[in-house]
């Protein structure tokens, strides 16, 4: 056996040039003029012109976790006026009883927090519980007798 008489066991495959003359002819195989049949061509993405298009809002970008607090439970408010029209004298006020007079709704699913304004007039004396109050509002529930805990 001697170097010359030696033989690959497979035929090597001649890779097959486009483009360039030779066995396609014409077009060689890219159709016609544009910029598909030019030799390096890049398509840009069609992604990537749908992003562009998109309107870019303040607050919904990379900091958005920092600028829009989605986990957030809005506070409901309910003012003197509609404690004064659904409740009686000495009757306790919570969060869950005033969702359940349909004075709030429900904030994700749970019972939502509460701050009791002081719009109206109140003449009953209530008990309330567990709601956030502004001041004006805790000054006309103790002058009506009533008394608040957080």
């Amino acid at each position: 056996m001697q170097l010359n008489s030696l033989a690959p066991r497979t035929k090597k495959q001649k890779a097959s040039y486009v483009g360039r003359g030779g066995k396609r002819g014409k077009t060689s195989g890219r159709g016609t003029k544009g910029q598909s049949a030019r030799a390096g061509h890049k398509i840009r993405p069609q992604m990537r012109d749908i992003i562009k298009k998109l309107p870019k809002r303040r607050g919904h970008g990379k900091n958005r976790a920092r600028t829009v607090r989605a986990n957030r439970i809005a506070v409901s408010v309910v003012n003197l006026e509609a404690l004064e029209a659904r409740y009686v004298s000495g009757e306790g006020v919570t969060p869950a009883s005033l969702l359940a007079k349909g004075l709030v709704r429900r904030a994700k699913g749970r019972v939502p927090q509460v701050k009791i304004l002081g719009g109206g007039a109140l003449s009953k004396p209530l008990a309330v519980s567990g709601c956030a109050i502004s001041g004006s509002a805790l000054a006309a529930l103790t002058a009506a007798g009533g008394t608040y805990s957080r």
